[in-house]
């Protein structure tokens, strides 16, 4: 049965359970994920080729984002945020490859990102300030704004999940009206800006995420500066 998007589909169902082609898209974009780390990571020399320069600046350049925002727990909070980038990014960029679509144009994978980033900013907040203190800071400055502070929680995270997938599942159909009006006239076009609006949806993700996480961590820490000042 298709799902209510043309974009996504039944492939096959194991029982009652559906298996969609964003499922299959999706491990099939962790496993190639997965072998092109081991890969790199077997291959490392001290004198790096090309392959390699490309990624230690991609590294680098993700380590130094998280650092900026995070300077006394970047790495902590670096493996979590620079998979989420990658994956997010490559996700993005799948439905290029003929045949195929990105599965963030499916609302139940933004969801499970999501779910998954409000889950981290909790797990980070734990362990950096322990349960009694974590959850301390959801009654200040008042606790009559405990109600408020779930609210805000509640809500930034289906923004999250909402927005990836507004933008990724408009920007496949808008490329799909493209080709229909113009045919194949103008497919760079639309390749470039698939691949900008891929990039920066990654990126605008990421680092809502690591502001999230950042907040988490620090909650206390500021609490406890402006007390002793």
């Amino acid at each position: 049965m298709a799902s209510s998007s043309s974009f996504i589909t039944e492939v096959f169902h194991i029982g009652p359970l559906f298996i969609t082609n964003t499922v299959i898209v999706t491990w099939g974009i962790m496993l190639a994920l997965t072998a092109a780390a081991w890969t790199v990571t077997r291959g490392i020399r001290l004198r790096p080729g090309r392959w390699q320069v490309v990624v230690e600046g991609i590294v680098a350049a993700i380590e130094d984002a998280v650092r900026t925002v995070l300077p006394d727990h970047y790495r902590q909070v670096m493996p979590f945020i620079a998979t989420l980038w990658i994956f997010i990014a490559a996700a993005n960029l799948v439905s290029l490859i003929p045949g195929l679509r990105s599965p963030t144009g499916d609302l139940s994978l933004t969801a499970g990102l999501a779910i998954l980033v409000f889950l981290a900013v909790h797990w980070y907040g734990l362990r950096s300030h322990g349960l009694k203190s974590y959850l301390r800071h959801y009654l200040q400055p008042n606790p009559i704004l405990l109600p408020f502070h779930l609210i805000s929680e509640i809500t930034r995270t289906v923004a999250l999940a909402v927005r990836l997938f507004g933008n990724i599942f408009s920007l496949q159909m808008a490329a799909l009206l493209v080709l229909l009006v113009a045919g194949f006239l103008a497919p760079v076009p639309v390749l470039m800006l698939h691949i900008i609006e891929a990039v920066v949806q990654a990126y605008i993700f990421g680092m809502l995420a690591l502001i999230y996480v950042a907040g988490a961590i620090q909650s206390q820490q500021l609490k406890h500066s402006q007390e002793k000042e």
